[in-house]
């Protein structure tokens, strides 16, 4: 009989699995009356409805009611079937009368939760649970039941306010719980109603961090940073204990790009005096956001003195050790790019490389930005040896292909086309997507140009637009790009001009003409190799500078769509999925 019920039950599976109903209630009938196993009970049952048999599946239900009257799974079994024939009201009524004779047994309540889960009846379950707690006396309890039905139905509000009543006892729930309606919020309105919903939380309970880290969380995902510090500071001046949370988003506000607002949240961390252990990282972390806001905007030589001396004060207070590599960096940066000072920044480099310990891989990304200062200096074998010195000494690691990279690009500039080419088709096969998307573009930038005497000098003169744009002489490189289609006319450049000026207008803050630029790009040279940048590029403009959602998301969906293979396609879908309000977790990353 084992043996035969086994056959049996494998053949009913099949036939429940494959749709055919009537089948797979014919052989489950026989088993449930042999075996009463209520899980054969339950897909013979769920056979019988669905292929519509109400009369036979309640006169089966209310058999087994009068049989085990205390089963509370046939009761609403029986619920279930008048749902399905239409009999709403007497369906409600079976619920709603099971649901109110619930014993006072956690056990049987989350039994009978479960029954009215199975059937698909989602809102009994929620009111059993809910039943439980009155019951039971207790707010925290079906809490993880609860979160899972709400997440199922997407029931925004009643899935905030369960994190809420969770979170006090559970703080190790706050990331679940941010990813989780990060996924399900479509728009700003929900952040307000999680907004207005941790307000309330905080005014009846401020002394309970979660609350604040939780709203800290949704300003920043609504990009209001400043909102976001102001709550910081609110909470660490009534608790006198946040100082780590403020410092830890502060170093997220520089990852979102808000530098001026992470400015602020460091400088009053350094408030708390010299003596507070995170004084020294707020105050590395203050000047490296300043470094990268000046950076940002628009370059003024005394800005750009002012933050040479600060990064020089940090050195000359704390020495040249591995804690001060990072500003050691910086200020060769701003020596060799926007003060022209190349010596001051080849000493400071070579000072960077003689600390003692380096470890290898900051050794050689040190060397390559000594080989770049080579280049600007006009040194160029000295910085060809450099650059094939970390090639050889770190091979098979990204700091070497980012050498070799670099030696094409240098290439490049002389006009050594050939070579250039060489260099990059063998980077084309690089494990880093970016490099080998740089050496691609570089390879067909010169396949692409060198079809005629006319195209090759006009590449000629684009090499040293491009020289130009690296010493950071954009005034200048505009004048070379723009003098090309006069001195060579129908040149086969126009797309890679475009797309040259259009990366230094943005680099002045003249959006503008960088829009003009971009469009022109993507309107006219489809099959351009930069076509897929400059979607991307002039979205993230629209998104960032020129305040106009609507046009960067056109433009994200037209990425994903049209250039499925593009290495900026899954950048182009997190910035359409935070558009649309889907916002993605920022917090910590």
């Amino acid at each position: 009989m084992w043996a035969q019920d086994n056959v049996e039950e494998a053949l009913a599976y099949q036939y429940y699995q494959q749709a055919d109903y009537e089948k797979a209630a014919s052989i489950l009938e026989k088993l449930f009356n042999r075996t009463k196993n209520d899980n054969y009970f339950d897909l013979y049952y769920t056979s019988l409805l669905k292929i519509k048999k109400y009369d036979e599946a309640e006169a089966l239900v209310k058999k087994l009611i009068k049989q085990s009257p205390q089963k509370l799974n046939y009761q609403i079994a029986l619920g279930r079937v008048y749902q399905e024939n239409g009999k709403t009201a007497d369906a409600n009524k079976i619920y709603y009368a099971a649901i109110q004779n619930v014993p006072k047994n956690e056990f049987q309540i989350r039994d009978l939760a479960n029954s009215f889960y199975r059937f698909e009846a989602y809102d009994m379950a929620v009111n059993t649970f809910l039943q439980g707690r009155k019951l039971l006396n207790d707010e925290q309890v079906f809490g993880f039941e609860l979160i899972s039905i709400y997440r199922f139905k997407k029931d925004k509000l009643a899935l905030i306010n369960e994190y809420l009543n969770a979170l006090p006892a559970n703080p190790q729930m706050l990331p679940q719980a941010q990813s989780v309606l990060a996924n399900l919020f479509e728009s700003n309105s929900d952040y307000q109603i999680l907004q207005s919903a941790l307000l309330k939380k905080i005014q009846k309970d401020p002394q309970n961090e979660i609350f604040t880290e939780f709203l800290i969380w949704q300003f920043i995902q609504q990009q209001e940073y400043e909102m976001a510090l102001r709550q910081l500071i609110a909470q660490d001046r009534r608790t006198k204990n946040a100082s780590n949370l403020i410092f830890n988003t502060a170093n997220t506000f520089v990852a979102n790009k808000a530098f001026a607002t992470a400015i602020k949240a460091y400088e009053y961390l350094l408030t708390k005096g010299a003596e507070n252990e995170l004084y020294l990282p707020s105050k590395m972390q203050l000047i490296n956001a300043k470094y990268e806001l000046a950076l940002q905007g628009k370059i003024e030589t005394e800005a750009i003195k002012a933050l040479a001396d600060e990064f020089s004060q940090i050195i000359t207070q704390y020495g040249i050790n591995s804690q001060t590599i990072f500003a050691l960096k910086k200020l060769s940066y701003l020596q060799a790019y926007y003060l022209n000072d190349l010596s001051a920044a080849e000493k400071t480099l070579e000072q960077a490389l003689k600390v003692p310990g380096l470890p290898g891989m900051e050794a050689a990304q040190l060397k390559v930005d000594l080989g770049d200062i080579y280049v600007l200096n006009k040194q160029p074998w000295e910085a060809v040896l450099v650059y094939e010195q970390v090639s050889k000494q770190y091979d098979n690691l990204p700091v070497a292909n980012d050498a070799r990279f670099r030696s094409a690009r240098l290439s490049f500039y002389q006009g050594n086309f050939k070579f250039a080419k060489s260099q990059a088709d063998v980077l084309k096969a690089s494990t880093s997507q970016l490099m080998a998307n740089d050496a691609l573009n570089l390879s067909l930038l010169i396949s692409d140009n060198l079809q005629s005497k006319n195209d090759s000098l006009a590449l000629m003169m684009y090499a040293d637009a491009e020289m130009l744009q690296f010493v950071n002489n954009n005034s200048a490189a505009l004048k070379k790009l723009d003098s090309i289609d006069l001195a060579y006319p129908k040149n086969s450049l126009a797309d890679d001009i475009l797309m040259a000026k259009a990366k230094i207008f943005i680099k002045n803050n003249d959006f503008a003409n960088a829009e003009t630029n971009l469009k022109q790009l993507i309107s006219l040279h489809f099959t351009s190799i930069w076509i897929d940048d400059a979607i991307f590029t002039l979205a993230e403009l629209y998104e960032t500078k020129l305040n106009n959602t609507e046009e960067a998301k056109k433009l994200y969906q037209q990425l994903i769509t049209d250039f499925p293979g593009s290495m900026l396609n899954t950048e182009a879908r997190k910035r359409f999925r935070n558009l649309r309000g889907e916002r993605v977790d920022n917090l910590g990353t």
